[in-house]
């Protein structure tokens, strides 16, 4: 007698992510109406034959020593610019984040004539750090531009109060989402936050707060380039002057290191996590 086959093996849950994927679908098709995405439309005849023109001009990509040295003049500042907003947002996200850490708040611990005084400095952070991430840096570049004038400063001060708000958010978050008790029992044994800190969160938090950096410090690259298209200097601006002269081996150069710099923010990010491990 041959053995019976099993039953058909069914997921208890198919029609629930059915409907989900039924619901996501509905929600999604009067968004691509409204932003008129029309993919077909890459695929005509004549947007093809435009493209392949554009692509065209691309190759090969421009080598001349005076471009070089524009190239590599504008790289420097791009990379500067970048690092410096990255390190003001740093100084403005740490104590903010520090402010906002629940893990380490003492009036948690217990009822206390500080525990709304606490809270009221945690909302306030809060809101400090809501209101820096609000506004993106391309809005405060062109502000600031006007202010300052054109040039990379602008692009600096840009960085540091929009990765300010954004950094210090996630800083919290990466500091609240790990094994708090530590905290909670150096705390509750009289330690105080600072000491709280660094001997129960950072430890098991240090990887991913420096991965994050390192990714925001990427970022902050790409975002540098875009503001240079507003007057902030650096790569952007010499990407903006290629396209606008319709050189397109001047913009194939300028994209291989953007391609470059990737690869360096990604071989860095790997190099100090493994040194934090």
């Amino acid at each position: 007698m041959s053995a019976a086959s099993p039953p058909a093996m069914r997921d208890p849950l198919a029609r629930r992510r059915l409907g989900a994927l039924l619901l996501g679908l509905l929600v999604l098709w009067p968004m691509l109406v409204i932003a008129e995405f029309k993919p077909q439309a890459l695929l005509a005849p004549a947007s093809l034959r435009v493209m392949g023109g554009f692509l065209a001009g691309f190759l090969p990509p421009a080598l001349s020593a005076d471009f070089l040295g524009l190239l590599a003049r504008a790289t420097l500042e791009t990379l500067t610019m970048a690092t410096a907003g990255v390190a003001l947002a740093f100084v403005l996200a740490v104590p903010l984040a520090f402010a906002v850490t629940q893990a380490l708040s003492i009036s948690r611990i217990g009822p206390g004539p500080g525990r709304w005084r606490g809270q009221a400095v945690r909302t306030a952070a809060r809101g400090v750090l809501t209101l820096l991430r609000a506004i993106p840096e391309v809005v405060w570049a062109l502000v600031l531009v006007r202010a300052l004038g054109l040039g990379p400063a602008a692009g600096v001060l840009a960085l540091a109060i929009t990765y300010g708000g954004m950094l210090g958010k996630v800083y919290a978050e990466i500091l609240e989402s790990g094994d708090t008790r530590p905290a909670r029992a150096l705390l509750e044994a009289g330690s105080g936050r600072v000491a709280a800190l660094f001997y129960a969160l950072l430890p098991g938090a240090a990887q991913e707060l420096v991965s994050y950096t390192i990714y925001r410090w990427e970022c902050a690259v790409r975002a540098s380039v875009v503001m240079g298209f507003v007057g902030a200097g650096g790569l952007g601006q010499l990407m903006d002057q290629s396209m606008k002269m319709l050189n397109g081996g001047e913009a194939s150069s300028i994209l291989i290191v953007f391609l470059l710099l990737v690869l360096l923010a990604d071989a860095l990010s790997a190099v100090l996590r493994k040194w934090l491990a």
